[in-house]
């Protein structure tokens, strides 16, 4: 049998997402980062500014370079199919989408500077993927592990570094990973 009809496009959301955030690096590349500025970064800018309301959606599909994507969609592309299959294909673009608005909510609120990248998505999704074998109105200790390892890390990191990593995007996602986690388990 041809290898390529055994392929699946198993996890859509997830491959989608992939797919699309490949594109706008690429355009990112090819227009010199306008394009990242124009429609794939999250910034203070007027409420007058249309664009502004896409791009509290639309940061988490922009990339600062090769290896910023390659370090988020590693994670993406490992985790998401397991929670797109838990949770379905709906549920997590909800939850993708609830996550972008928030992260990018917030930053503009609390930050002067741009920010790009789908890290609080891969928190979110992280911290989600903690929820995935409970078990009856019963925390699991993966995810007290999973809370104190990676937001204790990134709240320690954002008290400490002075680096061009946006900590606090982690943060938010990984409560909206937590919450969303607590929420689609019913505890």
């Amino acid at each position: 049998m041809n290898p390529l009809k055994r392929m699946q496009y198993n996890a859509p959301v997830t491959l989608t997402f992939a797919l699309i955030s490949a594109l706008a690096l690429a355009l990112a590349h090819y227009t010199d980062g306008a394009s990242n500025r124009l429609l794939f970064m999250v910034y203070r800018a007027p409420f007058t500014d249309p664009l502004m309301y896409l791009r509290l959606f639309t940061h988490v599909l922009g990339h600062s370079g090769t290896a910023h994507y390659l370090n988020n969609f590693l994670i993406i592309l490992l985790v998401g199919p397991m929670l797109e299959e838990k949770y379905g294909t709906r549920s997590l673009i909800v939850m993708m989408v609830v996550t972008a608005f928030v992260t990018g909510l917030i930053w503009v609120i609390m930050s002067p500077y741009a920010k790009l990248g789908a890290s609080g998505i891969v928190f979110m999704l992280i911290l989600l993927s903690s929820f995935t074998n409970i078990k009856k109105r019963r925390i699991p200790l993966t995810l007290i592990l999973a809370v104190f390892i990676y937001l204790g890390r990134e709240i320690i990191s954002a008290a400490t570094l002075d680096d061009n990593i946006a900590y606090m995007s982690h943060i938010v996602g990984g409560i909206c990973g937590a919450m969303f986690g607590f929420i689609m388990n019913k505890l």
